[in-house]
């Protein structure tokens, strides 16, 4: 399947916390999407395996894609290595994007700034002829990382003003992992009633810096090229 753009999140929810405003403007276009999450999550303080894999179906129907799939890497213990740069270059081979996103490049959760290594060096090694996964090269055009927990400066900031409450949505399609009065299970640093204030917080301070509601922030490994300043924000 040739598609337009392949997001990666180390866990599932990763994906929706920090990017599903980006990808619900591009899926509403008529962009073709896939989501890859590397592991299943199965170290969360809350739900456990089965359940997250049920709540990633659920967003991803809510976000539009046309795919999502799961690498089963172990959630906390996975390392950059040839069998894992491996299964990513698999992915990026099999649907052929043109843009991939990955998590933060330095992040609260160790996770997070490993998975963006990961997918950022297998980016590479996928348009390397002599890689052999028999299938053929592919290098995507371009590569960018989402901001999570940390907030990092970034080089570029998208206007999800109209897609908000649907991003919301997306997040809260993994209700075992955040504010629920009636839980009986023990609190986590995004479970609490004031963690989507934060969320809200943040998508506020990255949309006033672009003279928009909401937004989601971006960094890049190289310089981004515009055709025209004129359409800059």
């Amino acid at each position: 399947m040739k598609i337009d753009i392949l997001a990666f999140g180390a866990h599932p929810d990763d994906i929706e916390l920090a990017a599903s405003g980006t990808l619900l403007h591009h899926s509403n276009i008529g962009l073709k999407i896939v989501a890859i999450d590397l592991t299943q999550g199965e170290l969360g303080t809350r739900g456990n395996a089965t359940l997250r894999l049920q709540e990633a179906e659920k967003a991803a129907k809510i976000l539009g894609l046309s795919a999502r799939e799961n690498l089963g890497m172990a959630d906390g213990f996975f390392e950059i290595n040839e069998n894992n740069l491996l299964k990513v270059v698999e992915m990026i081979r099999k649907y052929r994007p043109e843009v991939v996103f990955a998590n933060a490049v330095s992040d609260r959760h160790p996770d997070h700034g490993r998975g963006a290594e990961l997918v950022s060096r297998a980016c590479f090694l996928s348009g390397l002829v002599k890689v052999e996964t028999n299938q053929q090269p592919w290098r995507p055009k371009t590569f960018y990382n989402y901001i999570q927990d940390r907030g990092l400066t970034p080089n570029f900031v998208f206007d999800i003003t109209p897609y908000w409450p649907k991003k919301l949505e997306s997040i809260m399609a993994y209700s075992s992992q955040f504010y629920d009065p009636k839980s009986k299970e023990p609190a986590s640093p995004i479970s609490s009633k004031e963690f989507k204030d934060f969320l809200e917080a943040r998508a506020r301070e990255y949309g006033r810096m672009i003279g928009v509601e909401f937004g989601e922030g971006f960094t890049s490994e190289r310089p981004i090229g515009i055709e025209s300043v004129l359409n800059l924000k």
